[in-house]
């Protein structure tokens, strides 16, 4: 089994919080995981998709109080959002009995609807964490490519071969269509909603712009912003923000739009093995969404509250990716997938404009050398890796920061 990357935070966690939500599509790891935290101590597993599971927590309160020495695991909470008041009931109980942390751990695969829903009922009560598929970090070195055509989710990027990774990509498609997304709410008519996926696919990294994507599909604007925000809301695409600063500039306000996973923009355009990859015009806006995926993971690990975001003006300064780490630390980031990189003069340009502490190339290759001051050109692996380490420097710096005074 391949080592997750947040496994250690998630057990260090479940010693400091009382509940602990670990967040991320279907099919990511996130039971595989949970189950393996599982054996390090005593727990119990109900998964609430399961019938006979459900039926166990006909009285909640009882069921866990026959639990109380035990970490009780909570598979696809969000099918269960009456169980928040009561989690918050029995953790406050057990904190008066001085047994206050390590007792839930609950998975879940609807981010904004389970953060609503245990916000206003486990608040100070609750830690979260998100599992993405795999990223880089987590993978050997040369599987770099293989990583990038397949996508990261396990049971894909774990095949036998392009063929099979391909088909398991392309029943997943369907099953969140025909299945998942229809028990979240009111029914959205697969078929439209498999278009917009496919749009958002063949534009990857573009531009939000609502009003063509409603023209396309004979639907309205008000539509594609509630299709965008489910598919958000599960994890699947990203809506990166633009930097806004104070800089005087005409700046680009619209949000890029990207599919979380490059194996999955590869299936929704039909694309099986690396070669039709590269035979597609998608080849370099898939790869630099790869690369921003696997950036705000290594960003976001250890509790470092990374932000991220774009940069562009209407006069062509461009970053493709801006980190915002606390304390007000940025770095600018513009990603090539090529082993001889060079900054465009738009980089340039939006780097007088931000003036950040690092001006980074992230490419291919596995060597860090310096191009024209102050631009670096550094692998993606390696910058991975040392954004890895600055999150952990960052949320290490906030743990220990003493609690302000109002």
């Amino acid at each position: 089994m391949i080592e997750r990357r947040v496994a250690s935070e998630v057990v260090a966690l479940l010693d400091q919080a009382p509940a602990v939500a670990l967040l991320g599509p279907r099919q990511s790891g996130k039971t595989t995981l949970a189950l393996a935290i599982a054996e390090g101590r005593p727990s119990v597993y109900l998964d609430l998709e399961s019938a006979a599971d459900r039926a166990r927590l006909t009285e909640p309160e009882l069921y866990f109080a026959d639990h109380a020495q035990e970490l009780v695991i909570l598979d696809e909470i969000q099918r269960a959002p009456g169980l928040f008041e009561t989690l918050r009931g029995v953790i406050d109980q057990a904190r008066r009995e001085g047994s206050g942390t390590g007792r839930f751990l609950l998975l879940g695969s609807a981010a904004i609807d389970l953060l609503a829903q245990s916000g206003e009922s486990l608040a100070g009560r609750i830690a979260f964490v998100e599992l993405a598929p795999f990223d880089i970090t987590e993978v050997d070195e040369g599987q770099l490519d293989e990583l990038w055509v397949r996508g990261g989710f396990p049971d894909s990027f774990l095949a036998d071969n392009d063929a099979i990774s391909l088909r398991w990509r392309q029943d997943f498609i369907r099953t969140y269509l025909e299945r998942d997304i229809p028990q979240l709410g009111p029914r959205i008519p697969a078929e439209t909603l498999r278009r917009l996926w496919t749009m958002f696919a063949h534009h990857q990294g573009g531009l939000l712009n609502a009003a063509q994507l409603a023209r396309g599909l004979g639907v309205s604007g008000t539509t594609i912003a509630h299709y965008l925000d489910l598919m958000v809301d599960l994890l699947l695409v990203r809506r990166l923000a633009p930097r806004l600063p104070n800089a005087g500039k005409r700046l680009v306000r619209s949000p890029k739009v990207y599919v979380r996973d490059s194996g999955l923009v590869h299936a929704l355009l039909g694309l099986a093995d690396k070669e039709a990859v590269l035979g597609h015009p998608i080849t370099g806006p898939s790869w630099e969404g790869m690369a921003i995926e696997n950036l705000l993971a290594a960003a976001g690990a250890g509790g470092g509250q990374v932000e991220g975001s774009f940069y562009r003006t209407s006069h062509g300064a461009e970053i493709d990716l801006v980190l915002h780490w606390p304390g007000g630390e940025e770095w600018a980031v513009e990603i090539k997938r090529s082993l001889s990189p060079t900054p465009e003069r738009g980089f340039h340009s939006a780097l007088v404009d931000l003036k950040p502490q690092r001006a980074l190339i992230a490419y291919p290759g596995a060597e860090s050398y310096r191009l024209t001051p102050p631009v670096e050109a550094i692998g993606l692996t390696e910058l991975c890796k040392q954004a890895q380490e600055r999150s952990a420097v960052a949320g290490a710096l906030s743990r220990s920061a003493p609690p302000s005074r109002r």
